[in-house]
């Protein structure tokens, strides 16, 4: 890492929690590329065919915690 680089994570760690997470957000929106409304549509089909495969008893949810404690525990197998 450069000098100048350096000097730039020494004064973003000094920010505030909050203002370092929008920085973080700003620094990595310019990894992204243009939104595709093509891709778009085919996730919110997606998202769609699954919400109506839960409604019809296909699919069965898992609780947020029952997620959360999944990615928490270290991989036993």
């Amino acid at each position: 890492m450069s000098a100048s680089s350096e000097e730039i994570l020494k004064q973003a760690l000094a920010l505030l929690l909050q203002e370092r997470a929008e920085l973080v957000e700003q620094l990595l929106a310019t990894f992204q590329t243009p939104p595709d409304p093509h891709i778009d549509e085919l996730w919110a089909r997606e998202a769609e065919d699954r919400l109506d495969a839960y409604d019809r008893g296909e699919l069965k949810a898992v609780p947020a915690e029952e997620v959360f404690n999944r990615i928490r525990r270290p991989n036993i197998e």
